[in-house]
């Protein structure tokens, strides 16, 4: 009975730790809502899941990179990170570039990726692309 006893807790130990390790992958997210996004990347970096960036990953999915601490993002060379000013909408129903929301998106990055965005003019309306060497230079690979 002890040794049926400890393989059910060897089973369950290693049924958690891969639980733990497994990886989501995103591929295709062109962003959306930085809200919706912080509460999505608050919940995965609470399940100890990792990110593996294997595509595009643009506006507030980029919020990955501040809610998930370094060691749990890598990247493929397909990775590309796509960064501009946040917006959000007037009274009258159009578009603006949100300057509180884009320094707090900004002020959340990691330094290198806020150096990277700093050496390209900042957050502004247009997109800037980060994939490549400079990105496998800031992350690991997978």
């Amino acid at each position: 009975m002890k040794y049926v006893t400890g393989f059910l807790v060897a089973v369950l130990l290693t049924l958690n730790v891969s639980e733990a390790s497994s990886a989501v992958r995103i591929t295709n997210d062109r962003g959306g809502l930085i809200a919706t996004y912080i509460v999505k990347y608050d919940r995965l970096a609470s399940s100890g899941q990792s990110v593996i960036i294997d595509g595009l990953c643009a506006s507030a999915c980029t919020m990955v990179l501040s809610a998930l601490p370094h060691d749990k993002i890598c990247v493929t060379p397909r990775a590309t990170l796509g960064f501009h000013a946040a917006w959000n909408y007037g009274a009258n129903g159009r578009a603006f570039t949100d300057p509180e929301a884009t320094l707090m998106m900004y002020s959340t990055y990691p330094t290198r990726v806020r150096r990277w965005i700093a050496r390209r003019g900042g957050l502004t309306p247009h997109t800037i692309f980060l994939s490549g060497k400079p990105l496998q230079e800031m992350y690991r690979s997978c």
